[in-house]
Parts: structure tokens; sequence; C-alpha cells
């Protein structure tokens, strides 16, 4: 029997904000990206859930499913391309997983890129 992972049909990169000192007084974030990839399953969230993010003024657009072990936190950015190859940019906004942790689940907002 195959596992879940097999669901997982995207490579997503990780990209973690790190807040650096501007050199006059302030600080920057600036993205960095980690050194592995993420095996990913993007989806468009239920009327459910987008439901609940409304009423919770939420960003919430799209929920991205990942393994468990995915090294993934709240600020990341996930980026990869779509099935026509335009760039995609999710930003974390949580990550959860079930009480059996088959996967995490990250609710995330995707940021349209200027073309």
């Amino acid at each position: 029997m195959r596992g879940p992972g097999r669901f997982f049909n995207r490579r997503l990169e990780v990209w973690r904000p790190v807040t650096t000192d501007d050199g006059y007084g302030g600080q920057e974030t600036v993205y960095v990206q980690q050194p592995n990839t993420v095996r990913a399953k993007v989806d468009q969230p239920s009327n459910a859930d987008r439901m609940l993010a409304a009423q919770a003024s939420s960003k919430h657009d799209h929920t991205v499913f990942l393994l468990p072990r995915a090294d993934v936190r709240r600020g990341d950015e996930l980026r990869g391309t779509d099935r026509l190859g335009q760039a995609q940019v999710f930003r974390v906004l949580a990550t959860v997983q079930p009480s059996t942790p088959i996967y995490s689940k990250a609710p995330c907002q995707l940021t349209q890129q200027g073309g």
C-alpha cells in the first residue's frame, strides 16, 4: 500500500522571512530560500472554508497540504509554478496537523506576481 505522499504532486520552495538591520537604525525583512523543497498538494478552499475565512476577516484563499515533517512555518512563503508555468507565491497564514499526523495543513494567501 502506498502512503499519503502520493497525493503531494508539487514541489514548492520554502522562503523564510529574516529581519536584518538596515544600517540606518531600522530593520528590513528579507526572504531567504531554505535548502530543501517540500512536497505539497495545493487546493482551493471549500465553500465552508471560505465562509469561515470571511467571517474571521482572514485572507485565506488556498489550502496547502504538506507531509507532516515539512519545515513550514507561519509567515513563510511557498513558491512554485502552476500547471501553465505561471509563478505562484503562497504566504503561509498558519500550520496545523490533525490528531494523527498524516499531513500538515497550511491555510495560505496566494500573492499574484506581476508579469
